[in-house]
């Protein structure tokens, strides 16, 4: 495939169709395509979900465009790719971890039906040997690509794009989470095609957002993102977690554990923060109010009193806990001074409002692992906190759930301009088709 007329002289900008509503991704798409969107991928779970019915529609909606299959074929390499090509795609996406011989069956079969092979390189060990193995063997396009669980942990494709274009000859193409900060980036490092999902199938307006990315694309510039953004360092972390919701980080924890049952101080307010824990006999006040020497700018201070009524923490402790910047306090017991707690204005949640308080006996721990009803929680693991619910996220993959909270969140977002356009959640996203048969 030469870069000229079929990928043209400028970048081409793909958009992945990851849907698994057909209906919604023919809506995405015409949005996109006026907003400078060039080819159409019938993405994975579209493909799965509909089948090559799918690629059939496309093509009759879209008769102008570059229809790309993401088969991800991996075995039958001539079978699959005939298939994508008789439902009408121009080009059919197959595994670079696949055998030598499937690449090359489907090498044979685009021929055969004037298509092309895009080869993914997602996962292979050797990613830049593997793309000089597969130009040998006559792919049109290779594809570099960080997959959806990777990005959420901060993985990125440009700096491996970047050195295969040093290797080989063939289009490029780049795919992983790219965004309008990214896409001119990777045009620079040598991407003929950048291919996007979320940060346009997402958003609320699709043109506009397909706008922002070719504008980036042609320019070779950096535009601030405004939808799929991952974050990488604390304070992007900390600033996705004040973002989302707890339901949000829930659905990213694959229906994670919420504790409920905790009253806010002050309606409406939210906490979030890492762990400072504290354990303590119930009533005992001590240790809860040690805990603020301990704490830094943000913390999460939480209490463990047994779960009981008698107050452990008041308007004076909260004082102290103002001064060092904590960002909250968690109880699992009582806090009384309720009416001084909300004019001082840090965020506390209890089990109880309790006007008697305990005596400071100076039992129990600093910084040490405690358990809240059935929930473990560690020194400097992260916190959430609203009315809905309190959510206890583990230090080691916060990351991960931070990025698919805001997935989630994102989703959520173009779900909800769907409906507010006259549909319902129902039709949106075509509930019925996915009950479960008994």
């Amino acid at each position: 495939m030469s870069i000229d007329p079929k990928l043209g002289k400028e970048p081409i900008l793909q958009l992945a169709l990851d849907f698994v509503e057909l209906k919604r991704a023919i809506t995405v798409a015409k949005e996109a395509i006026v907003g400078g969107v060039d080819w159409l991928e019938a993405g994975t779970p579209l493909i799965k979900s509909e089948g090559m019915n799918a690629i059939r529609v496309l093509r009759k909606e879209f008769k102008d465009r570059i229809i790309v299959a993401d088969m991800k074929t991996m075995d039958t390499g001539r079978l699959e790719v005939e298939m994508a090509f008789k439902a009408g795609a121009n080009i059919a996406v197959v595994l670079g971890v696949s055998d030598d011989s499937t690449i090359r069956e489907a090498v044979e079969a685009a021929r055969n039906y004037g298509g092309y092979i895009m080869v993914d390189i997602i996962n292979a060990p050797n990613p830049v040997r593997r793309s000089i193995e597969l130009e040998k063997l006559g792919v049109d396009i290779i594809c570099v690509h960080v997959g959806i669980d990777q990005q959420m942990k901060g993985m990125d494709p440009i700096s491996l794009l970047e050195e295969i274009r040093g290797k080989v000859s063939v289009p490029l193409a780049i795919a992983g989470g790219i965004t309008s900060e990214t896409a001119g980036l990777a045009v620079e490092k040598g991407a003929d095609i950048v291919i996007v999902g979320g940060a346009i199938t997402k958003a609320e307006n699709a043109t506009e957002a397909a706008k922002i990315i070719k504008e980036a694309m042609l320019k070779k510039t950096v535009i601030k993102a405004w939808k799929g953004k991952k974050a990488k360092r604390e304070e992007e972390i900390l600033e996705i977690l004040r973002k989302v919701s707890v339901p949000n980080l829930s659905d990213a924890m694959h229906r994670g554990r919420v504790l409920t049952g905790f009253k806010p101080v002050i309606p409406g307010s939210k906490i979030v923060g890492r762990a400072l824990t504290v354990r303590t006999y119930p009533g005992d006040w001590a240790k809860p109010v040690e805990a603020i020497d301990y704490a830094s700018k943000g913390t999460v201070i939480v209490i463990d009193a047994g779960g009981k009524e008698t107050a452990v923490w008041g308007e004076l402790a909260t004082w102290s806990a103002k001064n060092k910047g904590v960002a909250g306090v968690i109880i699992y017991g009582g806090v009384r001074d309720i009416e001084d707690i909300r004019r001082i204005g840090v965020p506390v949640y209890a089990k109880h409002f309790c006007a008697k308080a305990g005596e400071p006996k100076g039992f129990g721990e600093i910084n040490v692992p405690i358990e809240i009803e059935g929930v473990k929680i560690r020194p400097g693991d992260y916190i959430v906190a609203e009315e809905e619910g309190i959510i206890v996220i583990p230090q080691e993959i916060v990351q991960e759930i931070a990025n698919r909270a805001l997935d989630v969140r994102e989703r959520e977002d173009r779900i909800r301009e769907e409906i507010k356009r006259g549909s319902t959640l129902n039709q949106v996203i075509e509930l019925y088709k996915w009950e479960k048969v008994s």
